[in-house]
């Protein structure tokens, strides 16, 4: 009988080795598992960082024609960035500028709100003409007759 007693004390001491040993593999695969998820989503590919602002370009001011006869001088600033190798030249956004603002109404441009959606939609499409070269650009003038 003291055959059996022993035999029955060492049958679950093999078994709680084997629960033991895959209890510490589960662990480890689920550390190795949440390591490689945080190196994944935290340390990944990050967004690259905004352009530093280069030289501030002043273009020639420019007179469009509005909707029912009216005018408008725009003169424009555009921000180049540090990288850009040369001052951007303006013409091309002066043509952008015309094409954007040419046979408006008066009443589309007149309020501030106005003008804040019109410069936002000038920024996209210049931005996307001169690539990394232009970040920003500025009214110095826009005077409406």
């Amino acid at each position: 009988m003291a055959k059996d007693e022993k035999a029955a004390e060492e049958a679950p001491k093999k078994r709680s080795k084997k629960k033991l040993i895959i209890m510490v593999a589960a662990v480890v695969v689920l550390l190795g598992g949440g390591a490689g998820g945080y190196f994944m989503f935290f340390t990944g590919p990050s967004t690259p960082p905004p352009p530093k602002p280069g030289k501030v370009v002043p273009l020639d001011a420019i007179t469009v024609n509005l909707a029912d006869g009216h005018f408008l001088k725009l003169k424009l600033a555009l921000q180049a960035t540090s990288t850009a190798v040369a001052d951007p030249d303006g013409s091309q956004a002066l043509d952008i500028a015309i094409s954007e603002f040419s046979n408006r109404p008066l009443a589309e441009l007149a309020s501030n709100a106005a003008r804040d959606k019109a410069k936002a939609s000038l920024r996209e499409k210049i931005n996307k003409a001169y690539k990394d070269e232009v970040m920003d650009l500025y009214f110095t003038e826009f005077v409406m007759q």
